[in-house]
């Protein structure tokens, strides 16, 4: 869901002469680059409830954590959405980001952000499990994996193991995952290291074994 804020409003009531209280009107804020090359560049959204950006808040306490890493990484946004988490990642200086979201919206939306950002970025329009078959195929790495899918509809611990079982991910990466609050998510071959909660958003960290 998009991040919101409350406006109060009030009206006055001629029959009982006083002020009554309006329903709050809840209006989404921009999504905008926080930090790096592309500082505060406004970013568009896919239109509809199918795509939930992450918010300004969460995407800052994710950088926030994973900074030391983000230096010439080789970033992989699954589920990009807008494309603002891989776009974030480039304005701070990763050497590399791949998008991938299914959603034609998605995949429009991120091609203009990072034209409207002047940042590089390569963006597959197809099925996640899919596209890492592809990168898998060209030998592709990545040093920090984001990924984001709706929530709580089984699909993390998939992507999860087939992230793994592809070789998408170099020595010593970080992947991290987006999810509900309170989501538990076991992997053979990864390491749950930290775990971070946001509202009812929820940041799992994970390294290889």
């Amino acid at each position: 869901m998009h991040e919101v804020y409350e406006c109060e409003l009030f009206h006055y009531n001629y029959k009982v002469r006083e002020y009554q209280r309006i329903k709050p009107i809840c209006e989404e804020k921009p999504v905008r680059v926080i930090a790096g090359s592309a500082r505060r560049v406004l970013l568009d959204t896919p239109k509809g409830e199918s795509t939930r950006p992450t918010s300004d808040r969460v995407k800052e306490n994710l950088f926030n954590i994973i900074s030391p890493y983000i230096t010439d990484a080789r970033f992989l946004d699954l589920f990009c959405g807008s494309g603002a988490v891989g776009i974030e990642a480039l304005s701070r200086g990763a050497s590399e980001a791949v998008f991938v979201d299914s959603s034609v919206d998605a995949v429009k939306v991120t091609r203009a952000n990072l034209t409207q950002t002047r940042l590089s970025g390569e963006v597959h329009k197809m099925c996640v499990l899919s596209a890492m078959s592809v990168l898998s195929k060209e030998g592709r790495v990545f040093d920090i994996v984001f990924m984001d899918p709706p929530y709580s509809n089984g699909l993390l611990d998939v992507v999860l193991a087939n992230v793994v079982d592809h070789g998408l991910l170099s020595k010593n990466a970080l992947i991290i995952a987006e999810c509900a609050k309170g989501e538990q998510i076991e992997s053979n071959a990864l390491v749950l290291q930290d775990t971070r909660v946001y509202g009812s958003t929820q940041l799992l960290f994970y390294v290889k074994k």
